[in-house]
């Protein structure tokens, strides 16, 4: 294993002190247990929470300012962080508003921010749980109960986030959060596996000429195994495996995120998304807005991921809306 870390078992703490240093203006860090605050917290009006294992930087702690999320909990490498962290953002952030808290469909995610939801709600504090379960991959798997959350999640955090923003209260920043769920699915592919820090070697194992097709970002097992093919190929399948799932009509209008799992360079990750565009304006469906680029990454997974989002004026306008984070940021 080659890594640029000093200690495995200090690899998250050391990356948060680097986030602090690099955007001091945007965000707060705070240590045991490990959180990322907006640097204004806390919020004047809902909070904005989510969080779930490190290793998929940016997301969470990436998207934590203005416009997106108000904090994130990383836990460990691929490991679901505790009740008591979850906690300590939302004690962090909140107010009278409430809070919503934004958690992938991975068992330990669930339970531990329902647990502190629970705790925080004793407390006095409205605090909800929305989970995003966006995968097609698989119907249910070993690792989840059911379908996993994955690229979806980075479009649910900029939407939701926009909501709140703006002063929607919290039924109806909820109300956003649960009409991007259920408009949103995604599909991932792996050419190689990632090393989680503290295992030491890669998660699986692939031959050279195999890809894992509907693989999860922690490296779970996919659909199923396949031989390499070209980029036309591989993404036609992938659009078959999102439209299989949400079938799409002609007129309709998305917005399409094309994803690299981390190792993957950003030439390949374009010449994908050219595809992906081209394929769904032959089926009559407009890409109304886009997003490229490595925002949900499993380490150094080379792969890619396809989301798929069937918007209208009503979440693109939050999709637009000004947003101020250190991996994402427009409209300031």
């Amino acid at each position: 294993m080659k890594k640029i870390i000093n200690d495995p078992a200090t690899v998250v703490a050391d990356s948060l002190a680097g986030l602090a240093a690099a955007h001091a203006d945007l965000v707060r860090v705070e240590y045991d247990p490990d959180i990322v605050v907006r640097a204004d917290s806390p919020a004047r009006g809902v909070s904005v929470i989510s969080g779930g294992g490190s290793g998929h930087e940016p997301l969470h702690v990436g998207f934590v300012g203005p416009g997106m999320l108000h904090g994130a909990v990383p836990g460990p490498v691929f490991t679901s962080p505790t009740p008591d962290a979850v906690q300590a953002a939302i004690s962090a952030t909140t107010g009278d508003a409430g809070a919503l808290l934004l958690v992938k469909n991975y068992t330990g995610d669930v339970l531990n921010f329902e647990t502190a939801a629970e705790l925080a709600s004793a407390d006095g504090l409205d605090v909800r749980n929305v989970v995003i379960d966006d995968d097609v991959a698989v119907a249910d798997s070993t690792f989840t109960a059911g379908r996993r959350g994955v690229g979806g999640t980075v479009l649910l955090e900029k939407i939701v986030g926009a909501a709140a923003e703006r002063g929607d209260d919290l039924d109806a920043v909820e109300a956003v959060a649960r009409s991007v769920v259920e408009r949103v699915r995604s599909i991932g592919v792996a050419l190689t596996a990632p090393t989680v820090p503290h295992v030491g070697e890669p998660s699986f194992d692939l031959g050279p000429n195999e890809i894992e097709f509907g693989i999860g970002i922690h490296g779970e097992p996919g659909r199923e195994r396949l031989g390499a093919e070209p980029a036309q190929a591989l993404v036609e399948r992938m659009l078959a495996a999102l439209t299989d799932d949400m079938p799409l009509e002609r007129g309709d209008e998305v917005v399409l995120f094309t994803n690299s799992m981390g190792g993957t360079p950003l030439l390949e990750v374009y010449l994908a998304h050219g595809i992906a565009e081209r394929l769904l304006a032959e089926r009559g469906v407009r890409v109304v807005r886009r997003l490229v680029g490595p925002y949900i990454t499993s380490l150094e997974m080379q792969g890619i991921s396809l989301t798929v989002m069937r918007t209208d004026d009503r979440l693109t306008e939050l999709w637009d809306a000004p947003v101020n984070t250190p991996a994402l940021r427009w409209g300031v």
